[in-house]
């Protein structure tokens, strides 16, 4: 009886041991649905500083760098340049770039800089089945940094048209995500992507909400000023496209796109000018951004430091110089990316 027990016994361990051998490596429900999508690849952002005969006096060059986030990781940034630099962050938004002081002899010869790195995007995508049961509280707007997302910009006021047409698309909404939503509804059925002629690309809100047209800044320009409107927290950032389906070539110009506040969520993606390009994501892109992008800096009307004597940025994408305190023209640039495995990145031998 003994032995009938223990071969039993026996018999019952190793089933549970070839179960145990069957799940292994084998991941969970839950772990496999917390696969989130990632893009790896190298950027790169080359500028030519043409020849200035008339260099007397100071020239700064200033070049924005990408920033790591909870969605974006940049990794072996480095710059090549026959002018020395230094880093530094813009008082506002804390936008970080580099900053170029050419001796007068290097002003006058022109010269290159070429800003190398390699960065791993995730997807931001926020679930907002129970956003519908928060409001942005006082606190949220207590904070300085939080309060400047309620505040105007120089092209998107927040009072007259933008005001009037935020109450009228938000009327009987009682919670922030409603109100929201409908001002991304009214902004993607109302405005038409499109470059032609002149005026779009500015990222001025009435001009997009008059001529119901233009790019990337002049969705997202009208979605912040009616959000901020309404009492909503929002934020501008722009960066590069990175093109889907392809995995390497030239980037042609920048992309920008936004977030709104909801207390007790965060910060929620929006990208009003995809949805409108690519209406089969028309849902997806309110609460998320995908992986096909690369963020370098926030906001509008920037500062970058003390040595910048001309008017704010409008936004800052592109490289900005000034010579004696005025704007340099006929700046050059290059941009370029190429998708790269998350081997190659973990390995670090790119």
């Amino acid at each position: 009886m003994q032995r009938i027990r223990l071969f039993f016994s026996s018999l019952l361990l190793a089933s549970v041991v070839l179960v145990l051998a069957a799940h292994a490596g084998r991941p969970s429900p839950a772990e496999t649905s917390a696969v989130v999508p990632v893009r790896s690849f190298e950027f790169t952002y080359q500028v030519h500083v043409p020849a200035n005969p008339d260099s007397a006096g100071s020239t700064h060059l200033w070049i924005p760098l990408p920033q790591t986030d909870g969605y974006q990781d940049i990794r072996s940034l480095h710059i090549d340049s026959p002018v020395g630099y230094s880093q530094g962050r813009d008082p506002e938004y804390g936008n970080v770039f580099a900053v170029f002081t050419p001796t007068a002899q290097q002003a006058a010869a022109g010269f290159d800089v070429s800003v190398h790195f390699t960065a791993v995007r995730r997807e931001h995508k926020v679930s907002l089945d129970t956003a519908s049961l928060k409001t942005v509280s006082s606190s949220a707007s207590s904070d300085p940094n939080m309060r400047r997302n309620l505040e105007p910009d120089k092209l998107v006021p927040l009072n007259g048209t933008i005001a009037e047409l935020a109450k009228e698309h938000t009327a009987g909404d009682t919670t922030e995500i409603q109100k929201a939503r409908h001002i991304y509804e009214y902004v993607v059925s109302t405005m038409r992507y499109d470059k032609s002629g002149e005026g779009w690309g500015r990222g001025d809100a009435i001009w997009a909400c008059t001529s119901k047209r233009g790019n990337c800044t002049d969705f997202h320009s009208l979605f912040i000023g009616m959000a901020r409107s309404s009492g909503i927290p929002a934020r501008f950032e722009i960066g590069f496209p990175l093109p889907e389906g392809k995995t390497e070539g030239d980037i042609p110009g920048y992309h920008c796109w936004a977030e709104f506040y909801l207390d007790g969520i965060g910060w929620v993606p929006v990208d009003a000018s995809e949805a409108w390009k690519n209406p089969a994501k028309h849902d997806y892109f309110f609460g998320a951004h995908d992986t096909n992008r690369v963020f370098f800096t926030y906001g509008r009307d920037i500062r970058l430091s003390a040595d910048q004597k001309s008017a704010p940025l409008n936004y800052f994408i592109y490289p900005y110089a000034e010579t004696n305190g005025q704007p340099v023209k006929n700046l050059q640039t290059h941009f370029s990316f190429r998708d790269v495995s998350s081997a190659q990145v973990a390995a670090g031998n790119l």
